[in-house]
């Protein structure tokens, strides 16, 4: 998903040409820091992924991995994907992506522990991909670019409450202060959701009218975010897991589509 979207942000920031070998060193600069960023979660969280059945096989709680090993792995990847898009992509790409690495380490994840809040300000490095493609594109950050991350913001907040919810009995265990864990009724998350899913309808079909892309991206979204709200509203009305699964599948058609029709549909 992080590199579709920062693929989808190049693409679509690319003025007349696209230059395909930027492009390639923009995806492979941010592949290297996700991929560090997410290890160097692995490390940082490796005590409270141990109490999860979800978590407990991964390399560092399932003993497969020395935590000395993870650190060193992950930051060498970190720091050679943020000085790849410095200097082999442009200035402001590498800056971009290090506010995921900060914002992602040193906020969202210490706060998973302490406010329900985290899941917004989790929210905010995980919608910055499409912007750091389309900065590596265009050379600036413009209007555009925010159209980007706001769809990509609003659409991670019924994603991850959707998994928060399917496994908030794991994070409960795990000291978590999610929403599903501090509500375990769903009424809290269930609002979030369908407030989310109805904003990403209306903000969805901003490209069109930003002049990103035409009218046959703007029918995808239209149909693409009703659909997604229904879904929303269908676990708002049963409360289940097998609906919450349901806005989780939901969530992962949507982004892909969404953005493979946007660039598709380029103006």
């Amino acid at each position: 998903m992080i590199l579709i979207t920062t693929a989808a942000g190049f693409y679509l920031g690319a003025q007349q040409t696209v230059d395909w070998l930027r492009c390639l060193h923009t995806v492979f600069g941010a592949g290297l820091t996700a991929a560090g960023v997410l290890g160097l979660n692995q490390y940082l969280e490796r005590d409270v992924d141990a109490q999860m059945k979800r978590t407990q096989e991964r390399p560092l709680p399932g003993g497969r991995m020395n935590p000395l090993t993870a650190l060193l792995v992950g930051a060498v990847l970190t720091g050679s994907g943020m000085l790849y898009l410095t200097f082999i992509v442009n200035m402001l790409s590498g800056f971009v992506i290090s506010l995921i690495v900060v914002s992602y380490l040193f906020l969202y994840t210490p706060l998973k522990r302490k406010t329900s809040l985290c899941t917004f300000i989790g929210a905010v490095p995980g919608a910055l991909p499409p912007v750091v493609g389309w900065v590596a594109a265009r050379g600036a950050l413009t209007g555009e670019a925010w159209v980007l991350f706001t769809i990509l913001f609003l659409w991670q907040i019924p994603h991850s409450l959707a998994i928060a919810y399917i496994y908030r009995e794991d994070y409960a265990n795990a000291g978590f202060r999610l929403l599903p864990v501090i509500h375990p009724d769903g009424t809290s998350t269930c609002r979030q959701i369908v407030v989310n899913c109805v904003a990403l309808l209306g903000i969805g079909l901003l490209p069109t009218l930003y002049n990103i892309a035409g009218s046959v991206y703007f029918f995808t979204a239209l149909l693409a975010g009703v659909a997604f709200l229904a879904v929303g509203i269908y676990l708002a009305r049963t409360r289940s897991v097998k609906a919450a699964r349901y806005l989780l599948y939901a969530s992962l058609l949507y982004l892909p589509l969404v953005f493979v029709t946007m660039a598709l549909n380029k103006i």
